[in-house]
């Protein structure tokens, strides 16, 4: 039944008459699985867990999106351990108890014709903060008063993210080894209660970047120093990933493509580092940029658009598929980022908030205006019936 429902959906777009298609809403095949559409609501934290549980809030604040006719759904960024946590309020799936709350979602957006995906990450050196509406820094007194305790960081070095920071603890290599099995375990709960993309978060300072970034890390050992040192940790967290994520599933990589500081990651090593990933299984680069020394997602962005030109330039050296995303807002934007040949996926973030339903509206934009058919249809009948109105009054 739900095949039968996706591929009705797909019908949706393909075979509707006299039409011309645009190029974002051509399905996508990776491995075994086709999306809708070239559109993905990226994952977004909602600081709203408790112990790392998905509740009500989550599948409200999903499904919605699969409502409103996305392709692919992220979670939030989603910790692989209690301490990898952003703040007290991140999802967790370091327990079957965490992907039985999760489990429902899953169905959801499957059921509307969309495909579920996970994003597994550690906070590293930026753990245990703030909420973001409380400060978005270290957790203050105020905070400890709201119940919201401190607990230790970890990362590459003792390097903080800031002078007011939390010192990490620097990982030792026991500790180090741990990792990957930790991201394996946290994938294979997500194939067992029905993701069907995985995505391994190597970005926004959080701990697979900090070790990527020579700002970060100052290790003198294996995994620091050298560009193939400092590559070494995220790749074998990558590796472990890919063998325990079923092979006919793909896998994403998210990665801050520069640090924008003087001194550290470059747009030539993402480069790189995209070889590497696409030897060891990986069929998709997430492109972000920045955070290794504060917030990635909420200061002002440049420009509109201002990461594609990262993505653009990783899919054509890494010859590998790359999904934009920053500050995506327009349709014929989005539509031409993907006919230039700059990206595979566009993603959606605070304009999805914005607009939860901007897939259904790009489509009347670019394809069929007055076309209401790639609504569910509890919504579609009705907005049908009253536009036949209005034409008819």
């Amino acid at each position: 039944k739900a095949s039968y429902h996706l591929i009705s959906i797909v019908s949706k777009y393909l075979f509707h008459s006299g039409r011309t298609m645009a190029r974002l809403f051509e399905p996508l095949t990776l491995k075994s699985v086709t999306t809708l559409n070239r559109i993905v609501i990226s994952p977004m934290c909602q600081y709203s867990a408790k112990e790392g549980l998905a509740n009500d809030w989550h599948f409200a604040h999903l499904s919605t999106f699969a409502l409103g006719g996305a392709g692919i759904i992220f979670t939030e960024a989603t910790a692989v351990l209690p301490e990898g946590r952003i703040t007290h309020g991140d999802l967790g799936l370091w327990s079957d108890e965490h992907a039985a709350a999760l489990r429902p979602i899953v169905a959801f957006l499957k059921q509307q014709g969309a495909q579920p995906a996970i994003q597994l990450a550690h906070a590293g050196r930026k753990a245990s903060t703030q909420r973001p509406w409380y400060g978005n820094g270290p957790l203050e007194p105020a905070d400890i008063e709201r119940g919201d305790l401190p607990w230790e960081i970890v990362g590459p070095s003792t390097e903080p993210v800031g002078p007011s920071w939390l010192i990490p603890h620097e990982l030792g290599q026991v500790q180090i080894r741990e990792l990957p099995k930790a991201f394996a375990e946290a994938v294979q709960r997500a194939c067992s209660i029905g993701f069907t993309i995985a995505e391994v978060h190597g970005a926004h300072g959080y701990l697979l970047h900090s070790f990527l970034s020579p700002i970060s890390n100052k290790r003198t050992d294996q995994y620091g120093g050298s560009l193939a040192n400092r590559m070494r940790l995220p790749l074998e967290v990558t590796e472990a990933v890919r063998n325990a994520w079923p092979e006919e599933l793909p896998l994403f990589f998210r990665v801050s493509a520069i640090d924008g500081m003087e001194g550290g990651w470059e747009l030539e090593d993402s480069v790189s580092l995209a070889k590497e990933l696409r030897k060891r299984g990986v069929d998709v680069i997430d492109c972000s940029s920045r955070g290794i020394a504060g917030p990635a997602t909420v200061g002002q962005a440049p420009a509109l658009g201002h990461q594609v030109p990262f993505s653009e330039r990783i899919r054509r050296e890494a010859e590998l598929a790359t999904m934009a995303v920053g500050l995506i807002i327009d349709p014929q934007q989005a539509e031409k980022i993907l006919a230039e040949g700059k990206a595979d996926l566009v993603a959606l973030a605070r304009e999805a908030l914005r607009n939860p339903f901007w897939p259904h509206h790009a489509y009347q934009s670019l394809v069929s205006e007055q076309d209401f058919s790639t609504w569910p249809v509890q919504y579609g009948w009705w907005l049908e019936r009253r536009r036949y109105s209005r034409d008819n009054a």
